[in-house]
């Protein structure tokens, strides 16, 4: 079956209701062994115009053609920004508060660039709002299924999340080499398993999740 690509249509939805701004918010990592949970997020406004062509949900995208598209996101988004968790804060946290403690810290960098956070609706992917818990005053998050694939706004914060973290694993494998991690970026591929079993578990792995792996 054909994958359609993302529109605007719930965005203009927003707009139409009165609202100047969204924020499409998505994670990337959060299945990983090793290696942070990101969140990213990407205002846009009805000013911004049309969308970079190919955009779509990072996860269909090759790696190629997401580094092609970030830098046009950039350009054509108001503000965007990731916010990340790292392994340690994972296993003392956990998952779910820790994609809020992401989405928190991705809110306060489009905050501290000037955008209108707390006038905008956010629009996050999937079914459960995982944002508002963690924040000191609620937000007007709506989550939505499949927004990655459907919402230009998401598709957006879900490419520049995904090139930023993949951007992190790449480097810190030059760093420790031997666990794969510019190609895995940090899931459990065999090869990752078996270099933990070979070479030991690092600082950068999430040591809460390898239990299952042992």
């Amino acid at each position: 079956m054909a994958v359609s690509d993302p529109n605007d249509v719930v965005e203009r939805e927003f707009y139409s209701s009165g609202k100047r701004f969204v924020i499409g918010c998505d994670e990337v990592g959060r299945g990983a062994v090793a290696g942070p949970v990101a969140v990213g997020m990407a205002v846009v406004a009805e000013t911004c115009g049309d969308h970079p062509t190919g955009l779509r949900d990072s996860k269909l995208l090759s790696q190629k053609r997401r580094e092609e598209l970030e830098p046009l996101l950039r350009k054509w988004v108001l503000f965007g920004a990731v916010g990340m968790a790292d392994a340690h804060e994972v296993d003392e946290l956990g998952i779910t508060h820790c994609l809020g403690l992401a989405g928190k810290r991705a809110l306060q960098s489009l905050h501290s660039q000037g955008a209108d956070v707390a006038s905008s609706v956010i629009l996050l992917d999937g079914n459960h709002d995982w944002l508002n818990p963690v924040l000191s005053s609620p937000l007007d998050v709506r989550t939505r299924i499949k927004a990655d694939r459907d919402c230009v706004s998401v598709a957006a914060a879900s490419v520049l999340a995904k090139v930023h973290r993949d951007s992190m694993m790449i480097a810190q494998d030059a760093v420790m080499p031997g666990y794969g991690w510019s190609g895995n970026k940090g899931y459990g591929s065999g090869e990752h398993l078996d270099a933990i079993r070979t070479l030991g578990v690092t600082d950068f792995h999430r040591k809460s999740w390898l239990v299952s792996y042992a």
